[in-house]
C-alpha cells in the first residue's frame, strides 16, 4: 500500500473529512487538499460531493486548479472517483435550479428523477445493479446495498459507460466509468463494508 497516495479533493465540501476517514481505516496514506502539488503527486484522485450541481461547480471552479486536475485525469491516466455530485459533474451539463456546464468527461445530462409515488430526495439504502464487469467488483459478493441521498442522476449518452444502475421508481445510473474515470451515485463512506469494498478496489486500480 506504501505507493498509494490518494488526494482527497477540497473545495468546500461537508463530507470531503469522512471520506478522508474512511480511506485512512483502509490502511493508506490520504490528504485532504486542492494544491496543485497534491494533484500531481498522489497516486488517485476523489472528488467527494454534497449540496447542488451549481453550487458545486461554482466551488470546484473557484478553488481547484482544473486544467493541472484534467490534465493528470485526461493526459496522464491517473484515476479519478467522482462521488454523488462529484458523479455529477463528469456529465456536460446539469439542470438543478439552473442550467449548469460540467466537467464533460463522461458524456450526458443531470436530469431529477422521474417519480410519481416515491419521495424526493432518494435518501437510503439501495441495491446495485450490475451492468458490467469489473475490477471495482472484486470480492463485493452479498454487498450490494449502498447508501444514497440525492434528487439528481447523470443520463449518460452512451450505455458502455455504465457499470451498475440502481431502481427507485425508474432505473439509474449508481455506477458509471470511462477510461480511468470512475463515478458513485451513492456515499460510499457511508456505506459500510460495500462502501469500503468499493473503494478500496478502486485505490487497487493503476
Amino acid at each position: 500500500m506504501t505507493n498509494k497516495f490518494i488526494c482527497i479533493l477540497d473545495y468546500g465540501s461537508g463530507n470531503v473529512r469522512s471520506v478522508h476517514n474512511v480511506i485512512k481505516h483502509l490502511g493508506y496514506n490520504a490528504i485532504v487538499s486542492n494544491t496543485k502539488d497534491s494533484i500531481l503527486n498522489c497516486s488517485h484522485l476523489i472528488l467527494p460531493g454534497v449540496g447542488s450541481y451549481s453550487a458545486s461547480m461554482r466551488k470546484i471552479e473557484s478553488t481547484i486548479p482544473f486544467d493541472c486536475l484534467e490534465e493528470q485525469v485526461l493526459k496522464n491516466g491517473k484515476p479519478f472517483l467522482g462521488i454523488c455530485v462529484g458523479m455529477q459533474v463528469l456529465g456536460d451539463v446539469g439542470f438543478e435550479f439552473e442550467e449548469c456546464k460540467g466537467f464533460g468527461w463522461i458524456p450526458g445530462v443531470v436530469e431529477k428523477l422521474n417519480v410519481n409515488e416515491s419521495t424526493l430526495p432518494h435518501i437510503g439504502w439501495n441495491d446495485i445493479i450490475i451492468k458490467k464487469e469489473s475490477s471495482l467488483f472484486n470480492n463485493l459478493k452479498e454487498f450490494r446495498d449502498f447508501y444514497y441521498v440525492h434528487s439528481y442522476h447523470l443520463k449518460v449518452d452512451n450505455q458502455e459507460h455504465v457499470l451498475a444502475c440502481t431502481d427507485y421508481e425508474e432505473s439509474f445510473n449508481s455506477i458509471v466509468s470511462k477510461d480511468n474515470i470512475y463515478g458513485f451515485q451513492f456515499h460510499p463512506e457511508k456505506s459500510q463494508k460495500a462502501g469500503q469494498l468499493l473503494l478500496n478496489n478502486f485505490i487497487q486500480i493503476k
